[in-house]
């Protein structure tokens, strides 16, 4: 129980009078009768307990009411509806609206005001927060975990409102800006308008990992879900040098070490595992790839019971302090949701809107892994956008989905690797279709078809880096332009797109 508060401890309490401006809040109010136009500027700005006078509380949520009705709002109107609900005493009478519009400055400096306002209201809430977030700490019935969310809920409340919204118009300079990155992408067939990852035929239908997209990975059990968003995650580190912020919420952070070392390595897991039969070539391809892991910026959390809340904190400090570039997630059913439903659609659906709403809110490409249902397996044949598990809000979140598919009656050839498809299902701005992989069972890592024929990765040797020749869509000499034979299609996949055999893996 926490300790009560002595006589005088209350006395000086109350006391201190908490942080407002009653300049501010009356040039707010007097603006907003003084010009109609004025209140549009700050209504989804404050709110009435933004207000500390009790009487201002009570006549700004009589304006939102008139404004919510498209009534004007001016003096008139304000003192009649107060009338009609019996508040216009609580209020100070009608000379006290008269005093208000008297004694504002300018309207046209509402929203400068309305800032002085908000800044007060949030300085009483830390207070209030804090007081809350005390208490908290004598519940020593209650999980640690529960209650530190709540703690990190009581402040991001605070800062999630009270930023004023506005349009921006697409003027010349944004078009202009817009033109110029055209006219480079065009003339580089290697650019890409996203983040690499370094598969060459996927890279060229998505054109890398873009900005604010939430990119959907699916896959039954153990299809190399997880491998291949950790090669994305070396890729883009090692190579293009940005920070990559990973959360697995299913494997350790010595599991993912040990696989980035195999992969970057090309030394088989199993043996770096258990530390049998390595060669003294294999600690040398070993120590290499620990260099370039030490330098590549890869910042791992392992957390079991993260949840969006906390994701979002720990991202937002990274991007701050590093400049995260890419967020990965393995896996999304594995979030903790808010609050505990016993239904899991609503629960991914909260998930699926609130990861998406992260990748907006950092404007970086946010790759979440996610396990498909059972009915594939039942249906037998490649998933479909319908076996995302536990909820369509997945399919309608994601501007890209992924799904990996291979053909578990292979036969794992450390020479030859295992074929793999990789099925573009979504694509919100560009076609749908497959991309065609191999992967090494050794390595849980894999690799572009095309460089794996060129050189096997079972030397130990790093794969060739050379850069290929990019897939270019056919050339339609009808129109003189160039049409990709993959279907455009930003709800779902095409079971039956036409042939990309022309693509050269």
């Amino acid at each position: 129980m926490p300790p009560e508060q002595t006589q005088a401890d209350q006395i000086v309490s109350s006391a201190i009078i908490p942080p407002h401006n009653k300049k501010a809040e009356i040039a707010v109010l007097g603006s907003s009768l003084i010009d109609r136009k004025a209140f549009l500027n700050i209504a989804d700005l404050l709110t009435q307990d933004d207000f500390y006078d009790p009487r201002h509380q009570v006549m700004y949520s009589f304006m939102v009411a008139l404004w919510e009705k498209n009534s004007p709002i001016d003096i008139v109107t304000l003192s009649n509806i107060l009338k009609e609900s019996n508040k216009i005493e609580d209020v100070g009478g009608y000379a006290y609206l008269t005093e208000i519009t008297a004694n504002t400055p300018s309207p046209a400096h509402i929203i400068h005001y309305a800032r002085i306002v908000h800044k007060a209201s949030v300085m009483r809430q830390l207070i209030d927060a804090a007081h809350a977030i005390q208490q908290l700490g004598y519940r020593e019935d209650q999980d640690s975990d529960i209650l530190l969310d709540e703690a990190e809920q009581r402040i991001f409340k605070i800062a999630e409102r009270g930023t004023i919204k506005q349009f921006s118009q697409m003027d010349s300079q944004s078009l202009e800006d817009a033109f110029h990155r055209i006219e480079k992408l065009s003339k580089d067939s290697r650019a890409l308008r996203g983040i690499p990852t370094n598969f060459l035929a996927l890279d060229q239908m998505l054109s890398g990992l873009q900005e604010s997209d939430l990119i959907l990975l699916g896959g039954r059990p153990s299809l190399g879900k997880s491998s291949l968003a950790l090669d994305i995650a070396r890729t883009v580190a090692i190579q293009q040098k940005m920070p990559v912020g990973i959360f697995s919420l299913e494997m350790g952070k010595d599991q993912i070490t040990d696989r980035m070392i195999a992969a970057q390595a090309h030394v088989d897991l199993w043996k770096i595992r258990t530390g049998r039969k390595l060669r003294d070539e294999d600690f040398g391809h070993i120590q290499e790839a620990m260099n370039a892991l030490s330098d590549a910026p890869i910042f791992i959390d392992d957390n079991l019971t993260a949840g969006t809340m906390q994701m979002r904190a720990m991202a937002r400090r990274l991007q701050a302090d590093k400049g995260l570039a890419l967020l990965i997630i393995d896996y999304l059913q594995l979030i903790q949701p808010r609050k505990d439903r016993n239904n899991p659609v609503a629960e991914i659906s909260e998930i699926s809107r609130a990861l998406k709403a992260l990748a907006r809110e950092l404007n970086i490409p946010v790759l979440a892994l996610s396990q498909l249902s059972r009915a594939v397996e039942s249906r037998g044949g490649k998933p479909r956008l319908s076996d995302l598990r536990d909820s369509g809000s997945l399919e309608q979140d994601a501007d890209v989905v992924l799904f990996i598919h291979r053909d578990m009656s292979q036969t794992d050839d450390p020479m030859a690797g295992t074929g793999a498809e990789i099925m573009i299902a979504k694509h919100r701005n560009g076609p749908t279709g497959k991309v065609n992989l191999i992967f090494n069972k050794q390595y849980a890592s894999f690799s572009d078809a095309e460089t794996y024929r060129q050189e096997p990765p079972n030397t130990g040797n790093q794969p060739s880096q050379e850069p290929q020749t990019p897939y270019e869509p056919p050339y339609n000499e009808t129109n003189n332009s160039q049409e990709s034979p993959l279907p455009y299609d930003e709800t779902g996949f095409d079971e039956n797109p036409p042939s990309i055999d022309d693509i050269p893996y």
